[in-house]
């Protein structure tokens, strides 16, 4: 089974079909919550747009990058036991690295370990469950692993190109969740789906982790080294 026979999937298939349309969904439900807090609140932050709006950027393009696969593995709920550790331990680490590093760069290593680890254990658990026990610590051990690495990756390189590294950082984990996807497709073919989400689930995930990036970026504790 070839990656076009995927991408002819994702063009016309029905639950495939579904990743684009959960990106794009994603996109739209965040950045209208942007919208609407710059309306009323960021607006009358000095330098709001300078300081965080790169990072905010590319956090709400993480975030429409992770809940598509979150999605995929909803629509079946159950997977053997090698590719339910494989989805735990991606999804934890992608999930904990990509906001580990944007709140690690705008508020310091502890609290973007803090707000990685949260995110990434959380969706490794989470999607890790579809094979049981194992899947489970896959999704645990690597939200714990990528949410310290991602803070610490942007600390070391606060002042050496730390906005190119994150360029650079959302392309690979881009690509391993295309990767993710892949897989996914392999591993369902012929599966019958047992679950079905509606758009307002991606509204509400995008919209809540937006929200609470937002305060975690404006509001939150920082590191001394960055106040």
């Amino acid at each position: 089974m070839s990656f076009k026979e995927f991408a002819k999937a994702v063009t016309n298939g029905d639950i495939e079909g579904e990743l684009v349309k959960t990106i794009f969904v994603s996109i739209v439900a965040s950045f209208a919550v942007l919208t609407v807090l710059y309306f009323f609140k960021l607006r009358f932050i000095a330098d709001f747009v300078s300081d965080y709006g790169f990072y905010l950027f590319f956090a709400v393009l993480s975030y429409a990058l992770i809940l598509p696969s979150i999605r995929y593995v909803r629509a079946y709920k159950e997977f053997q036991c090698m590719s339910g550790m494989m989805i735990g331990m991606t999804m934890g680490m992608i999930a904990g690295f990509l906001p580990g590093f944007y709140i690690g760069a705008t508020n310091g290593m502890f609290w973007g370990s803090v707000f990685g680890m949260t995110v990434g254990i959380g969706f490794g658990v989470w999607n890790g469950k579809c094979c049981g026990i194992m899947g489970v610590m896959e999704g645990l051990t690597a939200g714990f692993m990528g949410g310290l690495m991602g803070a610490m990756a942007a600390i070391m390189m606060i002042n050496d190109n730390v906005k190119a590294a994150s360029v650079i950082v959302f392309l690979i984990s881009a690509l391993i969740m295309v990767n993710l996807n892949f897989m996914i497709y392999k591993e369902t073919r012929g599966a019958e789906r047992k679950h079905k989400d509606q758009e307002s689930f991606v509204i509400f995930l995008s919209s809540l982790l937006t929200i609470i990036t937002v305060w975690m970026m404006i509001s939150g504790p920082r590191s001394v080294l960055l106040q």
